[in-house]
């Protein structure tokens, strides 16, 4: 396993993302991993930048399309300038939402659809996609309000429950197309629940890369 592996966790607001994100760290630390924690939109100082863009509220409306180009130009500035070097270099990465969220966000959640959106996939990353993926899922309402509980609502946050229920069909409409690489862990429970899930998840997952 000279080569590290990329996993990215994504869900919509609320979903304990953060917390869960340290635990899989640590999982894998335990395994003799270097492992770097990264996020999308951000990852780089350049593409952070460009979060900014994107989650600050403003007076003029973002147009869906520039919104979705904004997410793979800071996308493109993580891949190749962090998360491959990293990767090459034998570290594990572990992001924080990843092109999927494009997909469930903007193809879904903006009605944007997919096929644009994959050739666009298909240009800028030429095939590059994550090792494995967990979609923690949770009833938007609860979501939404552990969001809340938490600060100040983003641009994205301030959204409709109608667009986040889309965004949810959309992870999951992933999850079923792309089972193998999508794992969808159940965080409505408690969160020695929710970790053991995705233990297990990680379990299996490390047995099938230490046999490749």
């Amino acid at each position: 396993m000279s080569k590290g592996r990329f996993i990215t966790v994504e869900g919509t607001e609320g979903v304990g993302k953060s917390t869960n994100m340290a635990y899989v760290k640590q999982w894998l630390e335990r395994k003799g991993h270097e492992v770097i924690h990264t996020r999308e939109p951000g990852g780089t100082p350049f593409a952070e930048e460009i979060r900014g863009l994107l989650l600050s509220k403003r007076e003029e409306r973002v147009n869906e399309q520039t919104e979705l180009l904004l997410m793979f130009a800071a996308r493109c500035q993580h891949v190749y300038n962090k998360i491959i070097p990293a990767l090459d270099a034998g570290t594990w990465v572990l992001c924080d939402r990843f092109t999927d969220a494009s997909y469930a966000y903007q193809g879904a959640g903006r009605n944007l659809g997919f096929d644009k959106l994959k050739q666009l996939e298909e240009w800028s990353l030429q095939g590059f996609k994550p090792d494995l993926t967990l979609m923690l899922d949770l009833p938007i309402e609860v979501g939404l309000e552990r969001a809340r509980q938490r600060g100040p609502a983003d641009r994205f946050e301030e959204e409709e429950i109608d667009f986040f229920n889309k965004v949810r069909e959309g992870y999951l409409n992933i999850a079923q197309a792309e089972p193998d690489r999508m794992k969808v862990i159940n965080a409505e429970g408690s969160i020695e629940d929710v970790q053991q899930q995705i233990e297990q998840t990680l379990d299996l997952f490390y047995q099938q890369v230490v046999s490749a």
